[in-house]
Order: structure tokens, then sequence, then C-alpha cells
């Protein structure tokens, strides 16, 4: 079972790419898709509600019989950390071998997180590189023992999409055609989200 957790704020092609290449070459049942309800590193003022982005997640899985939405990190109280997180998920899938998907940039700033080594004891990572991420792997490996052996790097062709950037070109009033899936986009324009932040 993958893991993609974040902030979907909105939830785009690079999102749905990951999801799709660590379902494919790990052999994956199933993804669950975790929308965090107050993201532990993000102004919280300047996030869409979490309904609107558990709505807009939904909207862009529906279609994939593996990809499910899981609201667990969206209700559950404050902090919303990934280590706190997995003993929630393995609580409900028990049986389940766990990877949590991420980018490579947020593999090279892995030592950052909450807990990074409670987290590989949990779980395995499986990474998908992104423009510009230049992993070191002996720093890595100094800061959090044991991460390289516990790390599945992905294939594929990378994307450089991100949602801050998805937010900043709606702002500028341009057009988010082919940035995320057409249901997604239907629903930013009949809220009008993005449009003044």
């Amino acid at each position: 079972m993958g893991l993609l957790g974040g902030t979907f704020d909105p939830p785009h092609y690079g999102h749905l790419w990951l999801a799709e290449s660590a379902r494919d070459q790990l052999h994956l049942d199933q993804v669950l898709f975790l929308p965090v309800g107050e993201p532990p590193h993000k102004d919280r003022q300047g996030i869409t509600a979490v309904s609107q982005r558990l709505h807009m997640t939904q909207l862009a899985i529906n279609g994939h019989p593996a990809f499910q939405l899981d609201d667990t990190d969206a209700v559950r109280p404050r902090p919303h950390t990934t280590c706190s997180l997995l003993p929630l998920l393995r609580a409900a899938h028990a049986q389940a071998d766990l990877w949590l998907l991420i980018g490579s940039d947020s593999l090279r700033d892995f030592p950052t997180w909450h807990e990074p080594a409670c987290i590989i004891t949990q779980c395995r990572l499986a990474v998908l590189d992104r423009p510009g991420a230049v992993v070191d792997w002996p720093d890595l490996e100094t800061a959090v023992p044991g991460l390289r052996a516990a790390t599945d790097m992905l294939d594929g062709p990378t994307m450089d999409i991100s949602s801050t950037a998805v937010r900043r070109w709606a702002r500028l009033g341009h057009s988010l055609r082919y940035l995320l899936p057409d249901s997604v986009l239907n629903f930013i324009t009949q809220q009008s989200l993005y449009e003044t932040r």
C-alpha cells in the first residue's frame, strides 16, 4: 500500500504521476491519498479549507480503482506529523506493507522532518525524482542512519509541478489546463479559489 500525504492545495498531475509510478513499479494494491488537516510547516491562514481540499482530491482520483481518499490525517487532532500518522494507518491496515510516496525534494529535506528515524521504522520510502532536487546520500545517511536501505527509487519521467506554482499561476490569471484534472479545474473555477491569495 502506498501512502501519499500532502496539503493537496490543489491536487495536480504531479501527485497523480507519483502515485501511479509507485503503484506500477512497486506492484501496490492501493494508494491512499491523505490530505493533511493543518500542515505543521505551512501558514494555516493561507490554506484552503480542508473540506474543499478533500473534495478536490476525491475529484482528482475518481476513476482509478487503486486510488482511495483517506481522511485520517485531515480529521485527527494536531499535531499532524507523519510519525504520528503511521501508527493509525498501521492499525487500520495491519497486513499491509507500507510505502510513503515522496519526491526527491522531500527526500533531500527528510532529516528536517519530525522524527525521521521513527518514520523509516514504520514504512519504506518510495521516491520519484524532482527536477533540480539534488540528493546527497552521504549527508542523508549521516543524519538518518538506515535511510538509504529503507528507500526505493522510482524510475520514469519527472514533472516540475507544485501546488504553490499552480496557485501562483492562478492568481496571475493564467490557464491551469493540463496542470490538473478537468474536474479539479472546474471546482476551482466554481469556488473561485486562488484568485486573490
